[in-house]
């Protein structure tokens, strides 16, 4: 029996490895080893370019967004630092200069 991880798209268990790079013969989606391996410990978070995050990484915002109940905005390439990965609606909480602390969804950053 194999010990390679079934395909996380359709499940199938004929993964084969080629390089760095797991794929699936059935519906021919590939993934990285860093990406099984995330998978295996829970959920997995990616940015807005498929990129994992972990907690501490530094990140940019992509998107001016604004506060709810404010006037504030986030400005596009505003660097967040070490953010920390939690469960919810919204995936990072992290504190920006300026503004205090927030909660981001991962979609409208990418890790620098």
């Amino acid at each position: 029996m194999s010990d390679l991880p079934n395909c996380p798209k359709c499940q199938s268990e004929y993964t084969y490895h080629d390089g760095n790079m797991y794929v699936c013969p059935e519906c021919a989606h590939e993934w990285s080893g860093e990406e099984a391996a995330a998978e295996e410990e829970g959920r997995v978070f990616k940015d807005a370019n498929g990129t994992i995050l972990q907690d501490g990484d530094t990140v940019t915002v992509i998107k001016d967004l604004k506060v709810k109940g404010s006037s504030l905005v986030v400005k596009v390439g505003t660097k967040v630092k070490n953010i920390r990965l939690v469960d919810g609606d919204h995936d990072i909480d992290c504190k920006i200069d300026g503004i205090g602390a927030m909660k981001l969804k991962t979609e409208f950053v990418k890790k620098v």
